[in-house]
């Protein structure tokens, strides 16, 4: 909880101060802040991107270990690791990369669920005064899941400081699908996030098959049947992901929402000109 909130707090300056230069638009910051944070992050995709093509083409040498060790599982072991070792590969560098992504995700998760602690950075005092009252206003039903959000829709007519300008392209970015559902606007963003998802994932799938292809190219029945299982794989991957993905979008406000599919537009970019960049430079070594 600390390290997503102290995050979400670095991360809150960079969208203000986004915001505040391109005029006070919440959406266009959200997308220019998405753009910076992919920039930044572009070292380690291109180190993740090459580690998953290292360690596709590794597969056929671990094959043959495990097969020649299946009885001596320590010395499969240690075989392995030296293999990792050999090839200067890590066999957890993905395992790093996923924890980063979903360290980013919940911390953005928090900067946009709570964008008056974060990013406008008021007095805690002034915002519990605030939910207090609108509390009362409705007749103590019970703290809104997005508070901070509802403070801004109700109280900025009366204060400057908790506004927040989250009309963007004619949608509101404050608002919540599953508490707006008869709205139809709401379901503009999450429906292209999920979209989205679907490409990038068959992007992802795609790339994945194009590699196991050529490392399982001798037409073995072991390769075969390797690359079933992951076609499997990758078929359920491709139903779970998208469900996922609306079941978020429909209960995160559509800020957030627009963060996740502008990634996934940059993410499935990153992976086709990274792809071209590897490939490029796998060449050139082997010439």
């Amino acid at each position: 909880m600390f390290l997503f909130s102290d995050i979400a707090n670095i991360f809150g300056y960079v969208l203000d101060w986004l915001y505040n230069i391109v005029g006070q638009n919440y959406g266009i910051a959200i997308i220019l802040f998405t753009v910076l944070l992919r920039v930044l992050l572009l070292p380690v995709t291109i180190k993740q991107q090459q580690s998953m093509k290292k360690s596709a083409k590794l597969q056929v040498k671990m094959r043959e270990i495990q097969f020649k060790y299946k009885n001596n599982p320590d010395q499969m072991n240690k075989e392995i690791m030296e293999l990792y070792k050999k090839e200067n590969l890590s066999p957890f560098s993905g395992c790093l990369s996923a924890i980063l992504q979903i360290i980013i995700i919940l911390s953005v998760f928090w900067l946009v669920s709570k964008p008056l602690t974060y990013m406008k950075k008021i007095d805690p005092n002034i915002i519990t005064s605030y939910q207090n009252e609108i509390n009362e206003q409705n007749n103590n039903k019970g703290k809104s899941s997005y508070y901070e959000i509802e403070i801004i829709q109700k109280k900025a007519e009366q204060d400057e400081n908790v506004r927040i300008n989250m009309n963007f392209a004619g949608l509101d970015l404050s608002k919540v699908p599953s508490q707006n559902l008869s709205d139809y606007k709401v379901y503009i963003i999450p429906v292209l996030y999920v979209i989205s998802s679907f490409l990038s994932m068959k992007v992802a799938t795609n790339r994945k098959n194009n590699g196991n292809q050529k490392t399982l190219g001798d037409g073995s029945k072991d390769g075969a049947a390797e690359l079933d299982v992951s076609e499997q794989m990758n078929k359920s991957m491709s139903l779970i992901t998208p469900i996922m993905a609306v079941s978020i979008a429909f209960i995160a406000p559509l800020g957030l929402a627009l963060y996740w599919l502008v990634s996934n537009v940059l993410m499935i970019a990153e992976r086709k000109l990274i792809s071209i960049y590897v490939d490029s430079k796998e060449d050139k070594s082997n010439v």
